[in-house]
Formats: C-alpha cells, sequence, structure tokens
C-alpha cells in the first residue's frame, strides 16, 4: 500500500441504482433471511465498538502523522462524516461533531458541530448537562444522544443516513413529568475555517427559507483541498424555521414553540446534505424533502438494512469475537463513497482517517475489501470492482494502448486531465481480481456479473504476460509503466516496487541490487520495465487467478474455456514449484532474472507463505514452510506474520513493509496453513493474533499494520482491507 505522502513534496451519479437497492433491502444488499428481518435491534453488545467521540480543534484533521485522531461515522456512500462529543465536552452537547466533508480527495472539519440544538424554556436556555450525564453512543448505522433535562423532560438526538449525499437527524422531546411543558428551540454552529489562503476563503454560510447552507468557492490546491466552486452542504429543517446569519456563525429559530402535555413527546427533523454538482444539488433537495416526509419510514429501512449488514458478518463468529466483526463492518462502511467525479462507481477507500487515503480507490486494496463486502453487501462489492475496471486501458487508449488489459494502481475524483495530482497509472497492482470476482459470485449467485467480468479479467492476464514477462519463461515481474513520472531507472524501481504492495519490502531495495530492465515489443515499442527479479507472490497469485477464471468458465459453461484456463494454471503452479523454491531453507524466494538464482540473502518474506494459500505448494514444501510460520524465531512472533523473518537482518518491526503485521498477509499465511491440514496451528496463531494485536478486542480502530514484538497500532487507522480479511478470519476461512 503506498502511503501518497511519500509520492508528493461532475455529472449526477451514475450508481443511484445501487443505493436504492441498498435503501429497499434488496437481495444484494445484505444476504437476507426471514430471521435477519424480524431481529431486534442490535443488542448493547455492539455498541461502541469503535471509539467515535471527539471533537476537532482545527479545520485541517491531523496528528502531525496526516491521521485524522477522531473516529467518524458515514454511511451508505456519503462523502460526509460524523463523530460524537465526549463527555464533559460541554460546549458541544446537543450536536453531533463535524460534519468532516471530503473536498474531492481531502477531508476538512466543516465545523466543531454544525447543528447543535438548544432549547428554552420561559425565555431561559436548559441546560443539556442539567440533569445528569448525557449518554453519547454508536450503534450500528446510527449515533444516538441522551439528554435527561430534569421534571421529567428528555431530549434524544439520533443520526442515520438516508441517501448517499445525506443524514437524518431527529431529535425527540419526550415529557414524562407531571406537568405540561412549553418549549423553544434553536440551532446555532460556525464554521471552522482552514487556516492558510485560498481555503481559508473557501466556505460561506448563507440562510434559506428551510435552514442554512454552506457553498464552497474554486480552490484547486492539488495537494490539499480540492473543489470546483459548485460543491455545497445543506441542512433542511422540517419544521418551518427563520435563520440569521452573522460572518462565521448561524443561528435557526423554530418559528413555533412546542408544547408537550404529560406522556406526549414531539420531534424535531431535518436533514444534512453534502453535494458536489449543480445536478447533484437539485436532485437531493427532493430527496430531502421525500425523507422529511416520511423520517421513521427512513429510520426504520435503515435499521433493517444494519440488522442485515450485523447478521451477515456475525454469523458462524464465536459470540466473543463478535464485537470484532462489527468492527470491521462499521470501518468497511464508512469508508464507502458513492460514484463522484472520476469514480463512476461506488467503491470503498482505504481510509477516511488518513489525509492521503481518503478519496481514492486502489486496485489491490479493492479485490482483498469486495471479499469481506461481499458477505454482507454482495451489491456493493460488485460496485467497487466495477469502479476499477471502468479504467482498465483499452486498445484504443490515445495515451497507453501498449498497456491494453491493465488495470491502473488507484484512481480519485480527478483523474490528470483534471489537475489531479493522486490518480496514478505509474504500474498497476497485484492481480487478485479472477479471485474476488469469484468470492462475490459465491455470495450473489449472479451470472450476469461473472459474463461482464469474464472478458476483462482475461484481457488483463494478457496484459501481465505482454508487458511484464521480460524473457517470455512464464514467470513475470512486477515492473512499472512507459509513464513521464517514470522517467528514470529508481523512478521506475519505486514504481515496480508500488506494483507489488509491498513498497519498501527489503527485496526490492536498490542497494541489495534491484534493478530494472526495459520491455519492448517485437517491432521495438516500449511497453514499460521489469524488475530483474521474477516474484514468487506475484506468480502464485497468477496461477491462482487462472484457476478461478476457469471456475468463472466453468460457472457460465464454456467447457473448453475452462479447460484452457486449468492447463494454464497447472503451467504457472508448476513453474513456481519447481523454480522458486529453495529446499536449502524451506522456503519460496523471489528469483534473479538472469541466473533464476533465489534472491536467500534479501532474507525471508512473508510472500514466501503465498503459495500455500493458492494451493501451488507441494505437501513437503508446505510442511517446510509451515515450520517457519509457526517458529517464533522466524513468522510466529508476539502478533504473527511480520511481513519479514524476524530472523532477518533486514527485519524492521514498525518500518511498513520490513517488518509489521498486515493482515491481509496473516490472511494469507493462515489460509494457506489451514489448505495443507494446519488447521490447529492456523487456529491457535489466529486467537494469538486477534488477541494481540491492539485495539482488536476493545473499541480502537482496525489498523493498516501492528508492530509484531508489541502489537502496538501503525500507521493508518480505521483501514479497510485489513477490517475487511477479518472477516473470513473471525470463522477460519481461507
Amino acid at each position: 500500500m503506498t502511503r501518497w505522502r511519500d509520492r508528493h513534496p461532475s455529472a449526477h451519479r451514475p450508481l443511484s441504482a445501487l443505493t436504492a437497492l441498498l435503501l429497499a433491502g434488496g437481495a444484494l444488499a445484505a444476504p437476507q433471511t426471514a430471521a435477519a428481518h424480524d431481529r431486534p435491534s442490535p443488542p448493547p453488545a455492539y455498541a461502541d465498538v469503535l471509539d467515535l467521540h471527539g471533537t476537532p480543534a482545527a479545520a485541517e484533521p491531523g496528528d502531525g502523522e496526516d491521521n485524522n485522531p477522531v473516529g467518524v461515522f458515514a454511511d451508505l456512500g456519503a462523502w460526509h462524516a460524523y463523530a460524537l462529543p465526549e463527555t464533559g465536552d460541554t460546549d458541544a452537547y446537543g450536536g453531533f461533531t463535524g460534519p468532516l466533508y471530503i473536498a474531492q480527495e481531502y477531508p476538512w472539519w466543516l465545523s466543531r458541530s454544525f447543528s447543535r440544538i438548544r432549547l428554552t424554556e420561559r425565555g431561559r436556555p436548559l441546560d443539556l448537562a442539567g440533569g445528569g450525564t448525557p449518554r453519547f453512543t454508536s450503534l450500528p448505522g446510527r449515533l444516538v444522544q441522551s439528554y435527561a433535562l430534569g421534571r421529567g423532560l428528555s431530549l434524544t438526538l439520533e443520526l442515520r443516513f438516508a441517501t448517499d449525499r445525506t443524514a437524518l437527524v431527529g431529535a425527540e422531546l419526550r415529557n414524562t413529568g407531571p406537568s405540561p411543558r412549553t418549549l423553544g428551540a434553536e440551532w446555532t454552529g460556525s464554521l471552522l475555517r482552514p487556516a492558510d489562503r485560498p481555503m481559508r476563503d473557501a466556505p460561506t454560510l448563507s440562510a434559506t427559507a428551510s435552514g442554512v447552507g454552506v457553498d464552497f468557492a474554486k480552490v484547486r490546491e492539488t495537494w490539499d483541498y480540492l473543489t470546483d466552486g459548485t460543491e455545497r452542504f445543506e441542512v433542511t429543517h422540517k419544521d418551518r424555521v427563520r435563520t440569521t446569519v452573522d460572518g462565521d456563525t448561524y443561528r435557526t429559530e423554530a418559528e413555533r414553540p412546542v408544547t408537550l402535555a404529560p406522556g406526549r413527546a414531539h420531534r424535531f427533523d431535518w436533514t444534512e446534505s453534502y453535494t458536489f454538482t449543480a445536478a447533484e444539488r437539485a436532485g437531493e433537495r427532493a430527496k430531502a424533502r421525500s425523507v422529511l416526509t416520511r423520517p421513521r419510514t427512513v429510520e426504520a429501512a435503515a435499521d433493517r438494512r444494519w440488522r442485515g449488514y450485523v447478521a451477515a458478518v456475525t454469523r458462524g463468529v464465536p459470540a466473543d469475537r463478535r464485537r470484532t466483526a462489527v468492527k470491521s463492518l462499521e470501518t468497511l462502511v464508512t469508508n464507502w463513497r458513492g460514484a463522484a467525479g472520476q469514480i463512476k462507481h461506488d467503491g470503498i477507500t482505504p481510509s477516511i482517517s488518513y489525509k492521503w487515503f481518503t478519496g481514492g480507490i486502489w486496485a489491490w486494496d479493492t479485490w482483498k475489501q469486495a471479499v469481506g463486502t461481499a458477505r454482507f453487501a454482495p451489491g456493493l462489492a460488485q460496485s467497487q470492482i466495477r469502479a476499477m475496471f471502468d479504467w482498465q486501458v483499452t486498445p484504443d487508449s490515445a495515451t497507453r494502448p501498449q498497456d491494453a488489459g491493465m488495470i491502473p494502481d488507484v484512481i480519485f475524483y480527478n483523474d490528470p486531465a483534471r489537475g489531479g495530482g493522486n490518480w496514478n497509472e505509474r504500474n498497476s497492482k497485484p492481480p487478485l481480481a479472477a479471485w474476488a470476482v469469484w468470492e462475490v459470485y459465491e455470495k450473489s449467485g449472479d451470472k450476469g456479473f461473472l459474463r461482464e467480468m469474464s472478458p476483462k479479467l482475461a484481457a488483463y492476464q494478457t496484459w501481465w504476460y505482454r508487458n511484464r514477462d521480460h524473457d517470455g519463461n512464464g514467470l513475470a515481474e512486477y515492473g512499472a509503466t512507459a509513464d513521464p513520472a517514470n522517467a528514470t531507472a529508481e523512478d521506475q524501481r519505486l514504481a515496480a516496487a508500488w506494483e507489488s504492495g509491498m513498497d519498501n519490502a527489503p527485496r526490492f531495495d536498490a542497494a541489495l541490487g534491484t534493478g530494472v530492465v526495459a520491455n519492448r515489443a517485437a517491432d521495438g515499442t516500449l511497453l514499460g520495465y521489469s524488475l530483474d527479479q521474477e516474484s514468487v507472490d506475484l506468480n502464485a497469485y497468477l496461477a491462482a487467478d487462472q484457476e478461478y477464471l476457469a471456475k468463472i468458465a466453468g460457472a457460465l459453461g464454456r467447457g473448453a474455456d475452462a479447460d484452457r484456463w486449468k492447463r494454464r494454471a497447472h503451467t504457472t503452479a508448476t513453474a513456481v514449484r519447481t523454480r522458486m523454491y529453495d529446499p536449502s531453507d524451506g522456503w519460496f524466494h523471489d528469483l534473479a532474472l538472469g541466473t533464476k538464482a533465489p534472491l536467500t540473502a534479501r532474507g525471508r518474506g512473508i510472500e514466501g507463505a503465498v503459495p500455500l494459500w493458492t494451493g501451488t505448494a507441494s505437501a513437503t514444501q508446505a510442511r517446510a514452510v509451515r515450520e517457519k510460520l509457526t517458529d517464533p524465531a522466524e513468522f510466529a512472533t508476539t502478533v504473527p506474520f511480520p511481513t519479514v523473518a524476524k530472523s532477518s537482518p533486514y527485519f524492521a518491526p514498525t518500518a511498513y513493509w520490513r517488518g509489521p503485521v498486515w493482515l491481509d498477509q496473516a490472511y494469507f499465511a493462515l489460509g494457506g496453513l489451514r489448505r495443507y491440514g494446519y488447521g490447529k496451528d492456523a487456529d491457535t496463531l489466529t486467537d494469538r493474533l486477534l488477541d494481540r494485536a491492539s485495539g482488536l478486542a476493545g473499541d480502537g480502530p482496525v489498523m493498516e499494520n501492528y508492530d509484531p514484538t508489541t502489537g502496538a497500532p501503525l500507521n493508518s487507522p480505521h483501514f479497510s482491507w485489513s477490517a475487511a480479511l477479518l472477516l473470513p478470519m473471525l470463522t477460519r476461512d481461507r
């Protein structure tokens, strides 16, 4: 996973059908059963599986490492998110933290709490903390605040998402006291402005007939803030209100007071929408009005959907691990972004909580995320795969026809033509797409999706062997495209390392001898570049994807194609098994391109376990690899499966791909052990990982990676592929 900070010093959404299907509780929204529909609201066991409490001090999120320390909640692909106030922060009472909005590619806080409700009685304000300590709770699919106001009066605030651009907030006042109560209501909030120009001048408040809006000026700061001048955040109230604006602060007042007889309640409902284009704004205003005519129906639909999600991800999970499953679910849903800009289908970003991962869809991440997402929302899993294949290079490409079939590394709201700096076609990512498609099909049963994806997957396979097999021997290399940003040999080596997904792994170090070679077509056309080593994980992945292509062809009744892919998979697996295993140290290694010698001097990396997950290894080889995976001096560390063996001279437990535990690689290693009959070892190591990786058993976030010697959290919090692969890990699937 490339840390994008290391690289750098709008039509209406086409996927409304997916959102409509999810809102309707359609078959692809979640695995639906009568039991799922009839289950009661999520039990208290799933309250606060993540700590989503806090209030920002400034508009720009960050803790010095570009991470947002306040965890947030979003749903349905919204590009804005919220949190809960902390107990004792009375200035934040009455409102939800935020929102955090995404300026096309980067997260910013609009306010500490944009819509704070205030209540008055006989002209005097009611103290929201006056009746005791309030409760702030996150539950699957909603945020809840509960206040006791004294003399039998209570206030409950609940926030859910109604669409992929709109949150619905309900505030219920209930009188259980002996006397009538007459109350006034108003809402107030202030902007948090970015510190620097031109971002500081971007947001502007304006009053509307039904609430308040924020317009955003056009700002094109490539590495910090991107708006087109058409974005808008808008609060719409169901009740009649009047609003005044004073600079960066507004006040909205309900036109009429509310009188509550004993035993009666009243609800205030409002929506908060964040849109990118004029067309989105017009469409969302109509949707918001519709939501406000039936808020309880919308809430009930959201709760049913989330009950289905929870039932799906906890099925087959031991009771003491179910909170972790729900934590993973909430992480994935919060990182879901609806189609916008150049992202043509809904997808899942790596993390809304890390600046450089907020607004992009990565290929390798997507394949793994789809496998986890398919367990509770197969339609969303399909959509995120489509989001990447929307940008598969075609033979008629104006910029890189030589790369026909390639999937870009990452796509963002802005492509290079729109001034996007984060979009990356300098490299692709490891080929696990056919695995992802098959796993999604097994949950959805949608053969139409298989028919749609089959030729695209085949084209991707063809690209690997045309553009990344330097000597044509059937073993491919990671590499780099012919791209202006790959101008030097070092540029090419760096992009090739990114293509592996293991960016700074020792096996790709220039200091250890890694170089690049040019790949050319028969007519001399430059096709790109390869590392001067054939990588074991890449070729094991290719063999596995060929097997999945055979399964896809078989499911579609294409027997000849299935046989062809089976033969191809057998050939690739045989090459990995016979050429890339070193019996002298019992491990699989990359091979030097010229000599074909195993690169054992670079140490053992976790990629050597991938041939077990793919079923490529022989039984004898698997037995030897198992010995290393279960050895505390190698890979069975305090938290198991560091990316580099503890015995390696290059082991560095906190240095990204040079030692930390990544949960995708742990999943592959555990699946490999199970595949070869070492289930007891896998169970022991799974429990050790789940118990010792910081936060998984409590309310901490799912992290990008972990220190293998201590379990300490490392790098990005709320990380999607970790959450996605925890789901099958929790059910001991491979």
